[in-house]
């Protein structure tokens, strides 16, 4: 039987965060939350502003520090991902986060909110992050108010 993880990393609006807690509770499976060191102000998040935090991060393609580790990391089968889109991409505290682990062998899925996004080629982009052998398996971008059976037919169509 295999082992999964709920990781996310959620903004402001705690939209992933609904998301990560129904697909917990739907999976049976362990949750950690991706918090950055330095916590996220709402002027760091402002898109429109080419020199906010969120904005210099993406294009610099910096780390963001992240508070706090998976104790178990090994023990995971399966790693739902959960993150707000932005720029049709992961925010770098993603990428920092799959940098940070031996993710060889595991199966990833993503799940996504945002403003007006898809998901786009996030994956393909979230790729050259991962550890060899990491398989993103499916991904897909969430309404704030997706329903908790919404969510399982999604799962249910995933090739776990």
């Amino acid at each position: 039987m295999s082992k999964s993880l709920v990781a996310w990393f959620s903004a402001e609006s705690g939209r992933t965060t609904a998301l990560a807690e129904t697909l917990a509770s739907l999976t049976g499976a362990d949750k950690f939350e991706i918090v950055p060191e330095k916590p996220y102000s709402k002027a760091d998040l402002n898109w429109r502003n080419p020199m906010s935090r969120c904005n210099r991060e993406q294009v610099g393609k910096k780390d963001v520090p992240i508070a706090g580790k998976v104790p178990d990391m090994a023990d995971y089968d399966v790693l739902y991902l959960g993150f707000p889109i932005w720029y049709y991409n992961a925010p770098m505290v993603i990428k920092t986060f799959v940098k940070d682990y031996d993710l060889s062998d595991k199966k990833l899925v993503l799940f996504a909110t945002s403003g007006g996004s898809d998901i786009g080629a996030t994956a393909e982009k979230l790729q050259p992050y991962l550890s060899a052998g990491a398989v993103i398996v499916g991904g897909r971008v969430f309404s704030a108010d997706a329903s908790a059976d919404t969510l399982k037919a999604w799962l249910d169509s995933l090739a776990l």
